[in-house]
């Protein structure tokens, strides 16, 4: 298992060159789908590396893991029938970079993903991005209406340490919520 480290200055300006590979498999329970890589996730190769970035310890907290991974970890959330991929792929240093347009080109690969890999829920991390990729601008957070082939929908908040729009137990709350509905619906 690769040791974390930190990367240096000019290897966070070189970042945008870079991608994250998806940690996916097929019939997974859950995906989570960030918006896209940051510099610093695409500098050293893990989804969510970002110190302060509140992914790892808010499914720990929610309990989707038993332990609390760090982002050198990720490949161990297959284990538990989770995977994590993003909506773009091009790294930025905000999301805000990104334009409508790849948001919406990375929505139709994302459904194009979805529909191959068949995960029991696709989680999006972020309102925004989801309301833009899939053209539904009143989405809400939590489990939306519609399926994507036999796929459940969720919105679930950005867990980025620059998302000030919710806390770290209102994330913990929201994200324990599609814990909870993931046994009901595997009886269902």
């Amino acid at each position: 298992m690769p040791k974390p480290w930190k990367p240096t200055k000019a290897q966070l300006l070189t970042a945008t060159k870079k991608t994250v590979r998806d940690v996916i498999a097929p019939d997974l329970h859950v995906l989570f789908c960030g918006i896209n890589p940051g510099l610093y996730t695409a500098a050293v190769g893990h989804h969510f590396a970002r110190p302060g970035n509140r992914f790892w310890p808010t499914l720990y907290a929610a309990g989707f893991t038993d332990r609390l991974l760090s982002p050198f970890d990720e490949r161990e959330l297959l284990k538990s029938g989770y995977g994590i991929t993003n909506v773009v792929g091009r790294t930025t240093a905000s999301a805000d970079q990104l334009t409508r347009d790849e948001i919406v080109a990375g929505g139709a690969r994302l459904r194009a993903k979805v529909l191959r890999y068949r995960p029991r829920v696709l989680a999006v991390l972020g309102l925004g991005a989801y309301r833009t990729a899939f053209n539904q601008p009143k989405a809400s957070v939590g489990r939306q209406g519609a399926l994507m082939g036999q796929t459940v929908l969720w919105v679930l908040p950005n867990p980025s340490g620059l998302n000030a729009n919710y806390q770290r137990a209102d994330l913990e709350r929201l994200f324990r919520e599609l814990k909870e509905y993931l046994p009901q619906m595997n009886a269902g």
